[in-house]
């Protein structure tokens, strides 16, 4: 099987920056624990990255982002082109993420 190229945008690696910091003002073992489940869930679509479903949202052009949930609150948005993965956004679930809308 081929593998997929993962690249992540500098927005996405400052949202999961971002969301480590927040488990670190409380926890820094959880706050690491987090970043590592976090990266082998970005590096997951390197194979069959096709598996995951298209976010479907009014305001989000159709078939452009597929969506994958990991450690129960997070969303984490990438784009297939050709043979690479392109992640976007990683976003806290449990917070408003008007940054998608604009």
């Amino acid at each position: 099987m081929d593998k997929y190229r993962i690249i992540i945008s500098g927005e996405a690696q400052r949202q999961l920056g971002n969301c480590v910091l927040f488990i670190a003002q409380e926890n820094m073992e959880a706050a690491q624990r987090l970043r590592q489940r976090l990266m082998e869930a970005i590096r997951s679509p390197g194979e069959m990255p096709a598996r995951y479903p298209f976010l479907s949202e009014p305001y989000i052009p159709a078939n452009k982002y597929h969506k994958m949930f990991a450690e129960n609150w997070y969303l984490i948005l990438y784009q297939i082109r050709d043979a690479t993965v392109y992640v976007d956004y990683v976003a806290d679930c449990r917070q408003d993420f008007p940054w998608l809308i604009h």
